[in-house]
């Protein structure tokens, strides 16, 4: 009887007696290992006919001989050793092919040299292709991570044609807030007995029984100006899923990219389609902390060179968002002086003024494939200051005698309103 560890101790002839197994392998690794000990299994599809079949996990070189190509082939589930020289008819793996010759046309540019491929790559170049295929299944695996733990709707895409940059190594997705240590979100008591939220609401619905306006037309795009806080219907409400007073909660609605920046500035992102104005984007989720919690982790990441800290200052500033380890996708979004996203403070099931969602809503209409930005130092109207802003760990610069204030970053926005410093 064969042992495998990858099935953590459990037996290949389990699976065909049909017990059910945990196992953390996938199903390509399984069939891997059954390949390599010469096994057939009916369960997991590998049967003598195909038992010594191969697949191309990535291209590592290149050479041409009297005018026939050839390729260095890592084969899936076997080591480097057992790669072969394979001539170009006999692959099959057109998309491998086709991300091969890309890669190497833009780095033979990026090199100054002939983007037409020599005969024979030295080998730095077929060193660097094979760190790029490398690179990509690393990505490709962090893109299906992403995805496996959305509870939104649009989907995340992940793509690097900058470096040689791969996942970040310590991040975990969220969905919503996780709460610090000592912090309490109280639920909402009460909700609105409207039967139709927009067009008859009852008592002003939900924003009414605040004190405050109606956020949302019937196309679902924010009519309240910058500074003006939301108010949704919640769990208690009457109402249902497709009330028109429902807009962050259904969360992020469009298929956007995170991308690696050529100018320096890191990971950013971008939409895949087209958003009008003023409609939601997404949430900016993170760890909630107190902001005594927020100061000391400020001054490690004064030291990294980067913010992640969001302050919770519609009324006061006691909280803080923190979105360095835990986060959703607006982890990777850039600042601009110039930005295409506002922030506005939105309550749904939690009513605690100093502890509001932060939305961010399109400022103009953004064409797919256009990156999106806000500004990490937003200033509203001066009458009405309870706006949310970065807690730039550097420092609410300007602001006398704040504790927080310690160094200039250099903006890199490149926009024509630049202010050269985000703060």
């Amino acid at each position: 009887m064969v042992w495998m560890s990858s099935l953590r101790n459990y037996r290949l002839a389990d699976l065909l007696t049909g017990c059910s197994v945990c196992c953390k392998s996938s199903w390509n690794q399984l069939q891997d290992l059954c390949r390599l000990a010469k096994l057939s299994c009916p369960s997991l599809g590998i049967s003598k006919r195909n038992l010594y079949d191969f697949e191309v996990e990535y291209l590592c070189d290149y050479k041409k001989i009297r005018e026939q190509e050839y390729y260095l082939v890592k084969w899936r589930g076997y080591p480097d050793s057992e790669s072969t020289w394979e001539p170009r008819q006999n692959l099959k793996c057109v998309r491998i092919l086709k991300q091969f010759h890309k890669d190497l046309e833009r780095e033979l540019l990026r090199r100054h040299h002939r983007s037409k491929p020599p005969r024979h790559l030295d080998p730095s170049l077929a060193n660097y292709l094979v760190q790029k295929a490398k690179q990509r299944r690393a990505l490709r695996r962090w893109e299906q991570e992403l995805n496996a733990k959305r509870s939104h709707l649009g989907r995340i895409t992940v793509e690097n044609e900058v470096d040689l940059d791969g996942p970040p190594r310590a991040f975990v997705y969220i969905n919503e807030y996780r709460v610090g240590e000592g912090i309490t979100l109280n639920q909402v008591a009460v909700g609105c007995e409207c039967q139709d939220c927009l067009w008859a609401p009852a008592g002003g619905c939900c924003p009414g029984a605040s004190l405050h306006k109606f956020a949302y037309n019937d196309q679902g795009q924010v009519r309240l100006r910058a500074g003006l806080p939301i108010y949704e219907c919640n769990s208690r409400c009457r109402c249902g899923y497709d009330c028109p007073n429902r807009v962050v909660q259904k969360g992020i609605r469009y298929d956007l990219c995170i991308f690696r920046t050529d100018d320096g500035r890191g990971w950013g992102v971008r939409t895949l389609e087209k958003i009008r104005k003023n409609s939601f984007v997404m949430e900016y989720v993170g760890e909630i902390i107190t902001s005594e919690e927020a100061e000391r982790r400020g001054q490690i990441y004064d030291r990294q060179g980067a913010t992640y800290l969001f302050d919770l200052d519609y009324v006061e500033d006691v909280y803080t968002v923190d979105a360095a380890y835990y986060g959703n996708i607006s982890h990777f979004v850039n600042h601009s002086c110039d930005p295409n996203l506002q922030v506005y403070n939105v309550f749904i099931d939690n009513l605690d003024e100093r502890l509001p969602r932060i939305a961010f809503f399109a400022t103009r209409t953004i064409r797919a494939g256009e990156e999106l930005t806000f500004d990490y130092n937003m200033q509203v109207d001066p009458v009405d200051m309870e706006s949310t802003r970065m807690d730039s760990n550097f420092g609410l610069a300007g602001l006398p005698g704040s504790p927080k204030k310690r160094v200039r970053i250099e903006c890199k926005c490149g926009t024509e309103s630049c202010r050269k410093y985000l703060f």
